[in-house]
């Protein structure tokens, strides 16, 4: 993916993932966490699958990185000790 597809679906995955869990943090913490989990989830999804299903700006790249995002902003709130 490139970087521009990746910022793209990064931040539409963190918005996304702030928006399930209900949480409130600045815009650039929202990108940082859906690239960070757009990676995860597509390095979890090619060790499980073997084959990565994070590839360019499709339904199941954004579902993935959604899901990714999610993972890492429950990880990154229970480091901070933030509430919902």
């Amino acid at each position: 993916m490139g970087l521009i597809t990746s910022i793209i679906v990064g931040l539409l995955a963190g918005m996304a993932a702030s928006w399930l869990l209900k949480t409130n943090h600045k815009w650039f913490i929202d990108i940082l966490i859906g690239i960070a989990g757009s990676i995860l989830a597509g390095w979890i999804t090619s060790l499980v699958l073997g084959t990565n299903l994070v590839t360019g700006f499709n339904l199941t790249t954004l579902l993935v990185s959604i899901g990714g995002a999610v993972l890492v902003l429950l990880i990154y709130n229970w480091f901070t000790g933030r509430k919902k």
